[in-house]
């Protein structure tokens, strides 16, 4: 039996009933914690902004501690309460919730609510995660810069309980809805694990490959086998698949994605297929592209165009590709806020080129199988990933997306 049959089963006569945050539970303000209170060892405390950066959907222990006699005094988050982050830059991260699961009481900063509640603490923390709850805080949300929602203000959100009638039946299914997304969201992590290490065996790989140890291999500067594109395209020949500004380039070396802005006027630089586009802005960023078709781009990002007969332009890519290159163009990069390359030095960098072409080709062969499997979004782990998470999202929101009132569902 499916999962999805499964919760059908479970939810069959079932009466489903929306009720206020307010009504099932209480909000309780944190206590003062400021990141200087912090100590190596002591009392487990959360300080709000870890909730956005250290926690994931739930907590099992502290990252932090301060002194147990300071914590003594300050409000305290027990087994199956929630913690929820009240302020923040982003709409969307005020209101992030975690569970916390611990076995002891942890302190919880200012800017931080504790909520106790008599519901399965993880099926709260995965409501706080819908479409649902946040198009429901969004009109309590205040403030410009940061972002702030207040404990009576989520006291008025309303969250469907199944069977309120029948505790244990209640709890039931709220297990059972939360045991089919802990199986996405570990699969997703699982995921997330296999990427980072092919990532490390990517980088591994490339210096022993780049190293050239036993190979003859002839030293050459970029420029000696490359040149910026001279040509020029019009406006008229450019859409959102081939125009490539530096904001559609992907960081850390993961290609392009379709662009949101097409120029509507004015000739730009053309690339063709086989170039090489590297983001100029923040060389940092590692935003680096080999062209598959022929298109234009702007000033912020430079179309390097190889020359050299005896020079693949995928091994050119691979070579551009390497942390080495990105280092190099960051120690010559002009300006501190905004950095951007410096032309002349980047057609100075110096690689070495296998004299037998045959080696190029071995090289490319191997760094384009962990260059799919690391970084493509069509056919590698991100897109397997991307793909997870978005099952992961349908089930979530199709799990709590019970029969609600007229004044929830507008």
């Amino acid at each position: 039996m499916s999962d999805v049959r499964l919760m059908e089963k479970l939810l069959e006569g079932v009466e489903v009933q929306w009720k206020t945050l307010g009504d099932i539970g209480n909000f309780i303000r944190g206590s003062g914690i400021q990141k200087s209170d912090f100590t190596e060892s002591g009392a487990g405390c959360i300080h709000y902004g870890q909730i956005h950066t250290h926690y994931g959907t739930w907590a099992a222990e502290t990252k932090s501690f301060i002194n147990p006699e300071f914590a003594a005094r300050l409000r305290k988050a027990y087994a199956g309460n929630l913690v929820i982050a009240t302020t923040s830059e982003d709409d969307a991260a005020v209101a992030k919730a975690v569970a916390w699961l611990g076995d002891e009481e942890v302190a919880v900063s200012t800017d931080a609510y504790i909520y106790r509640h008599t519901i399965n603490p993880k099926y709260m923390s995965y409501f706080f995660q819908t479409e649902l709850f946040q198009s429901q805080k969004k009109p309590y949300i205040t403030g410009t810069k940061v972002r702030r929602i207040s404990g009576d203000s989520l006291a008025k959100i309303q969250i469907p309980i199944p069977c309120p009638e029948n505790a244990e039946k209640s709890l039931e299914i709220q297990a059972e809805i939360v045991r089919i997304l802990d199986a996405f969201a570990e699969l997703t992590a699982e995921l997330t694990a296999e990427l980072t290490a092919r990532k490390k065996q990517y980088i591994y790989y490339r210096d022993q490959l780049l190293s050239f140890d036993e190979v003859a291999v002839e030293w050459k500067t970029l420029g000696d086998v490359a040149e910026y594109s001279k040509t020029r395209i019009s406006f008229e020949r450019l859409d959102k698949t081939n125009y490539v500004g530096v904001d559609n380039l992907l960081q850390n070396r993961a290609g392009k994605a379709e662009s949101n802005y097409v120029p509507t006027s004015g000739n730009l630089t053309a690339y063709r297929e086989g170039d090489i586009l590297i983001g100029n802005i923040r060389p940092y960023l590692k935003k680096i592209w080999h062209a598959d078709r022929m298109g234009g781009t702007n000033g912020d990002v430079l179309v390097i165009h190889p020359t050299g007969q005896d020079l693949q332009s995928r091994y050119l890519y691979q070579i551009l590709s390497d942390d080495k290159f990105f280092d190099y163009n960051m120690q010559h990069a002009k300006g501190a806020k905004m950095p951007r390359g410096n032309k002349d030095k980047i057609m100075e960098y110096r690689f070495p080129v296998p004299i037998n072409p045959d080696e190029q080709t071995r090289i490319v062969a191997i760094l384009d199988k962990f260059d799919t499997l690391t970084h493509s979004f069509s056919e590698g782990l991100p897109r397997e990933i991307e793909l997870r998470q978005k099952q992961y999202e349908y089930y979530r929101d199709l799990l709590l997306s019970f029969p609600k009132p007229e004044e929830v569902a507008a």
